[in-house]
């Protein structure tokens, strides 16, 4: 299909006058509490996207993992050989609830994961935290969906950003987030038999 040069740039300067009129009103800055969640896969990779950005700028961050335990990953890996002055770094859980099969000992593993979640949220040299799969966590209600969202919204310093992943985020965490974004899953391999992969996966 053939477009005419000229008219294609006229209907884009008008696009980009419209769409700087709209910056303009955008001026307010603020820590935003973000969650990822869904079905589909990428809520981890895209939490994990963002705390590379933040080490990209020399941002101080911190994560805290809630359910994956010691299993390697190359997120972790890196950051703890390379990033680690930068950003801090906590596997507190000790695998899927249906690997440790121990509701008592998982509820307590998600209490102390939330404890150290709640000091790197208040020290607000953390530029931004991740609480990684914190979302299980509560949907098991190994935490308190109330003190969570009471927490984030009373006491998390104003211009730190909070990235919350998981999947079945609870509807009052969404209701309080700046930024929620579902995944969606069509496709995936693990249904056709394959298993998860380095590089892909972990």
């Amino acid at each position: 299909m053939s477009v005419d040069p000229e008219r294609h740039a006229m209907k884009m300067a008008k696009k980009k006058a419209s769409r700087d009129k709209i910056m303009a009103t955008k001026t307010d800055e603020k820590g935003l509490i973000i969650v990822h969640t869904g079905k589909g896969k990428g809520k981890s990779s895209a939490a994990f996207g963002m705390i590379f950005r933040c080490i990209a700028h020399d941002m101080k961050c911190a994560v805290v993992q809630f359910i994956k335990g010691g299993m390697s990953t190359g997120e972790r890996d890196m950051i703890l050989d390379k990033f680690s002055d930068t950003c801090s770094f906590y596997t507190m859980g000790e695998g899927f609830t249906w690997e440790t099969q121990d509701r008592t000992r998982d509820t307590e593993m998600a209490q102390a994961a939330w404890e150290k979640a709640k000091e790197l949220i208040r020290d607000e040299s953390n530029k931004m935290v991740l609480l990684d799969e914190i979302n299980i966590a509560l949907r098991y209600d190994y935490l308190d969906i109330n003190e969570v969202v009471q927490f984030l919204a009373e006491e998390k310093p104003h211009m730190t950003h909070v990235v919350l992943t998981g999947r079945n985020a609870k509807e009052d965490l969404i209701e309080i987030a700046d930024l929620v974004t579902e995944m969606e899953l069509i496709k995936h391999p693990f249904r056709s038999g394959v298993k998860a992969q380095i590089g892909v996966e972990f």
